[in-house]
């Protein structure tokens, strides 16, 4: 894998998302809701806390990431653009991972403000510096398997819609698995649980840090962009 053609894709993907309004929409009503669960929070309820945005954050992801990444290959199949792409010297897994890394990007930069949150309740009180390095650690991760599986979404299809469609599909059952666990036999439960996103993702907010779950979010990611590739290699050799 080439890490040159890697950084061109990121650069163009980047330049892609903030020289069109998809970034600056997608940041600022992001922020506009997090930022209402998290004043109700502390102006209404009267609770210092950073739990909301942890608890809320991989919720609001489930639209979010398949919008930030339904043009990011299902665009470039319907204009063309993509079989100009891989006639050049570079690989599928480069176009996947490249793409892949600008829209992770994007959603560090879309975190990143709510920064002033945690600096914010600092001086109202004291926090827990563990479980606020956790959270955003897990709320990465997450991210990072969300936009994952929603590249591979973009990558099934030429529409845009039907791609944001399937990607919402899938990381939905990804963040419902352990909500259901209630109601089935405890072997399968224990099965499911793991598969579940949310339930990795609960430990590390806790500022519990597991190589299991550290395992499980990198095997989802990779498991996700080996199958975007796959993709994209079956379309050469049509």
């Amino acid at each position: 894998m080439n890490l040159n053609n890697i950084k061109s894709i990121l650069r163009k993907e980047l330049r892609s998302f903030f020289n069109s309004p998809v970034a600056y929409i997608v940041i600022i009503v992001y922020l506009i809701l997090l930022g209402w669960f998290f004043t109700s929070n502390l102006f209404v309820y009267n609770l210092a806390t950073l739990r909301t945005v942890f608890e809320m954050t991989p919720f609001l992801l489930l639209f979010f990431a398949p919008a930030m990444t339904m043009r990011l290959i299902s665009e470039e199949k319907k204009s063309g653009t993509l079989e100009l792409l891989i006639t050049k010297p570079i690989t599928e897994s480069e176009i996947i991972t490249g793409k892949f890394l600008a829209a992770w990007t994007l959603y560090f930069f879309t975190l990143l403000p709510t920064l002033s949150y945690y600096i914010t309740l600092t001086i109202l009180g004291s926090l827990d510096t563990g479980s606020v390095i956790g959270g955003y650690l897990g709320l990465l991760l997450v991210g990072a398997v969300f936009l994952a599986v929603s590249v591979f979404g973009s990558s099934v299809t030429e529409n845009q819609v039907v791609a944001f469609i399937i990607s919402l599909f899938i990381v939905f059952i990804l963040f419902m698995l352990d909500k259901v666990l209630f109601y089935l036999p405890t072997s399968v439960a224990t099965i499911l649980e793991y598969i579940s996103i949310d339930y990795h993702f609960s430990n590390i907010a806790r500022g519990v840090i597991d190589s299991r779950d550290i395992i499980y979010y990198a095997s989802a990611v990779g498991l996700s962009l080996y199958f975007a590739t796959a993709v994209l290699q079956k379309r050469r050799w049509a």
